[in-house]
């Protein structure tokens, strides 16, 4: 059994570790080389992404989704824990979902709209609710904080109150920048002009977390390249690599 171990994991003689190590060092380097230009080595790497993506996503929703959520409870029941039989009510939505497909037929794309609005309805009766509550009466639940809290050894909490107070300043004048049934002047002005201080404080932290999640994703491949895919040529520098 070792050694039919051994003969499975190379391919022409060639560890399949090694392999797979070239195979994503070349798709990286593709994908970079669109830092000096357009290339076909980038669009072939940027072709073979999308489809690996589309690849993949399609097995694990036939897999993860049709199979376990439609075909076992409705055909195969008997794969289904505690079934007592086909669970015919899933016609319905199969029915819904084979009727999407005939978009691709012209003269009947027309059945594609009962579905779509059945989707779109649900999606808004689900989403509005919860929308309200997320973004409407948490944020407003989260500005309605006590400016003078109570310490732990007694007294008054400072630090805390003074950031309850930032945040509900904070709050009052950005949703005054964006008030516009009145001029902003006098006291309105100078509030939207603080909240514009906000606004852009909040889009740098924003922009510099989404720049550091990129760096992070940037130094992980460099990475890779340096200590995985170089000591396959022989060059070595230091760190952690293939074993």
């Amino acid at each position: 059994m070792p050694e039919a171990a051994a003969t499975s994991s190379t391919i022409f003689g060639l560890s399949t570790q090694i392999i797979g190590i070239w195979v994503a060092a070349l798709l990286t380097l593709a994908i970079y080389s669109f830092l000096y230009g357009d290339n076909p080595a980038y669009k072939l790497g940027e072709h073979i992404f999308v489809g690996v993506s589309v690849a993949y996503g399609a097995v694990i929703l036939w897999y993860e989704g049709l199979v376990p959520l439609l075909i076992n409870p409705l055909f195969r029941p008997h794969l289904v824990e505690d079934a007592t039989g086909p669970k015919y009510s899933l016609i319905i939505p199969m029915v819904l979902g084979l009727l999407i497909l005939s978009r691709f037929v012209p003269r009947y794309d027309w059945l594609s709209r009962w579905p779509i609005a059945f989707v779109m309805g649900l999606g808004a009766g689900l989403s509005i609710p919860r929308s309200v509550e997320s973004y409407i009466l948490r944020q407003m639940h989260g500005t309605m904080l006590p400016l003078l809290p109570p310490g732990a050894n007694g007294g008054y909490d400072f630090l805390t109150g003074f950031g309850n107070l930032l945040l509900v300043v904070g709050v009052v004048c950005t949703l005054t920048y964006f008030y516009f049934s009145a001029r902003h002047e006098g006291l309105l002005g100078r509030a939207s002009r603080v909240g514009i201080w906000f606004l852009m404080v909040a889009f740098g932290a924003g922009f510099g977390n989404t720049v550091m999640a990129r760096i992070s994703l940037l130094i992980g491949r460099v990475q890779f390249l340096l200590y995985d895919w170089l000591p396959t040529i022989g060059i070595h520098l230091g760190g952690p690599g293939v074993g």
